[in-house]
C-alpha cells in the first residue's frame, strides 16, 4: 500500500476535487473564458437589434414624408333638347338625341407601391434571437459538472489508460515539490524587492505611532494567506515582521 503525499495549501488550488459542488478555482477560470468567448455574439446580437431598430426608424421616415397621392375627378354632362312636334323636330330627338352624355370620372393615384414597407422585429422574434445566447451562457455555467464526469467515464472503460494517467500526474507533483520551497523563497524575496505603496507605508507610520493598531489588524500567512491563528510563527529576523503559518514555516 502507497501513501500519498498530502497537498500543500497552494497545490490544493491547482486540482478539482469531484466531490465539492462548488465552482472551484480552475473551473471558474475555465468558465469564465468560456463566457468571454460568448461576449462577440452578444456584442454582434446587439448590433443587429439597433440596426433593425435605425433601419425601420428611417424607411418609417422616408415613407411618412415621401408619400404623394393624385385625385382627379372630372365631370362631363351634355343634354340637346329638341322641342316641337313635327316630323322634322321628331326626327332630330331620335338621331341628335343620341348625343346626350353624362360622365362622372374620378381617378386616385399614389406612389405607395413605390415606397419602402418597414417591419420591424417583434417582441416574440427578439426573444427567440435572445433564447440561443441565453441557453449558451447557462450551458458555459453548467458545463462544470458534466466534465468531471470525464474521468469517472475513462476509468471505468479505460482502467489501465486512467492509472498510467493518475501515475504521471503524481509524479509530476512530486517532481514539483522538490523546488517548491525554492520557488516560495524567490517569490518572497521578489516581493520583499517590491517598493511599498502608499497604503503600506501608511500603515506602518501608524503601526510605528499607535503600536496598539497591530492587535485590531488581521494578520494572515505570507505564503498561503491563511487567517492568523496562534500556532502562526513570526519570522525572527530583524526588521521582518513576516506570518507564516505552521506548515508554510
Amino acid at each position: 500500500k502507497q501513501t500519498l503525499l498530502p497537498l500543500l495549501r497552494d497545490e490544493i488550488s491547482a486540482f478539482v476535487f469531484p466531490c465539492h459542488l462548488a465552482l472551484q478555482r480552475p473551473e471558474l477560470k475555465h468558465m469564465v473564458v468560456e463566457l468571454l468567448r460568448c461576449i462577440p455574439f452578444l456584442l454582434f446580437l446587439i448590433f443587429v437589434c439597433v440596426l433593425d431598430h435605425f433601419i425601420f426608424s428611417v424607411l418609417s421616415i422616408i415613407q411618412n414624408h415621401s408619400f404623394v397621392q393624385y385625385s382627379y375627378q372630372t365631370s362631363h354632362h351634355m343634354a340637346i333638347n329638341v322641342m316641337g312636334t313635327s316630323l322634322m323636330a321628331q326626327l332630330l330627338r331620335s338621331t341628335i338625341g343620341a348625343l346626350n352624355a353624362s360622365v362622372d370620372t374620378q381617378v386616385e393615384t399614389s406612389n405607395l407601391a413605390c415606397l419602402p414597407k418597414p417591419r420591424s422585429m417583434t417582441r416574440e422574434q427578439y426573444l427567440n434571437t435572445c433564447l440561443p445566447l441565453v441557453a449558451l451562457a447557462l450551458l458555459c455555467l453548467a458545463q462544470v459538472y458534466p466534465f468531471r464526469l470525464r474521468r469517472v467515464i475513462a476509468s471505468f472503460y479505460f482502467p489501465k489508460r486512467e492509472k498510467t494517467r493518475v501515475l504521471f500526474l503524481y509524479n509530476k507533483l512530486l517532481r514539483q515539490r522538490k523546488n517548491f520551497f525554492q520557488r516560495q523563497r524567490r517569490r518572497i524575496a521578489w516581493r520583499a524587492r517590491q517598493p511599498p505603496g502608499l497604503g503600506t507605508s501608511l500603515l506602518e507610520w501608524c503601526h510605528q505611532h499607535w503600536p496598539w493598531l497591530c492587535r485590531c489588524q488581521p494578520r494572515s500567512c505570507t505564503l498561503c494567506e491563511t487567517p492568523g491563528s496562534p500556532w502562526h510563527q513570526v519570522c525572527p529576523a530583524p526588521n521582518c515582521s513576516a506570518l507564516y503559518c505552521d506548515r508554510c514555516w
